[in-house]
């Protein structure tokens, strides 16, 4: 499921529901070549959970508090929330099974039992090559390595 929040609507959109259920908040730009690609994978992931999982889209150019807020300098920026807080972030585009891991990372176990993986504690290896994040500044994608 993905909502499009505003400086307007993310104190409910994100804070709030993120105490029912994670929320992961994409910052992205119409402009962006890594978040159009992002965007689907994201979007494709949190659907299959019918409602588990919720994606807040934040478009930064039009929404520049919120990027504010979490101190965006590049983009695609990802963050996951749960019970307003920030359980962990990424930047750049990631291939779809890393998306497909953290989203599964961030269901509950379906025996009932407290889940550990709700906390989200992975990390993404570093790969060599281009981790396609667009600086936010000057609007145009750059490799960080």
């Amino acid at each position: 499921m993905a909502v499009d929040v505003t400086d307007a609507t993310f104190e409910t959109e994100v804070m709030v529901r993120s105490h029912q259920v994670p929320v992961i908040v994409d910052l992205w730009a119409p402009w962006c070549g890594p978040c159009k690609t992002l965007g689907p994978i994201l979007e494709k992931a949190t659907d299959a959970t019918m409602g588990q999982v919720v994606l807040a889209k934040v478009n930064v150019d039009e929404n520049p508090q919120i990027s504010q807020a979490f101190q965006v300098q590049s983009i695609p920026a990802v963050f996951i929330m749960k019970d307003g807080k920030v359980l962990d972030s990424f930047v750049g585009a990631q291939p779809e099974h890393v998306v497909l891991q953290i989203v599964q990372s961030l269901l509950p176990d379906p025996s009932g039992a407290k889940n550990s993986r709700t906390s989200c504690r992975w990390r993404r290896k570093q790969s060599s090559g281009c981790a396609g994040a667009c600086t936010t500044s000057r609007r145009r994608c750059l490799c960080v390595g």
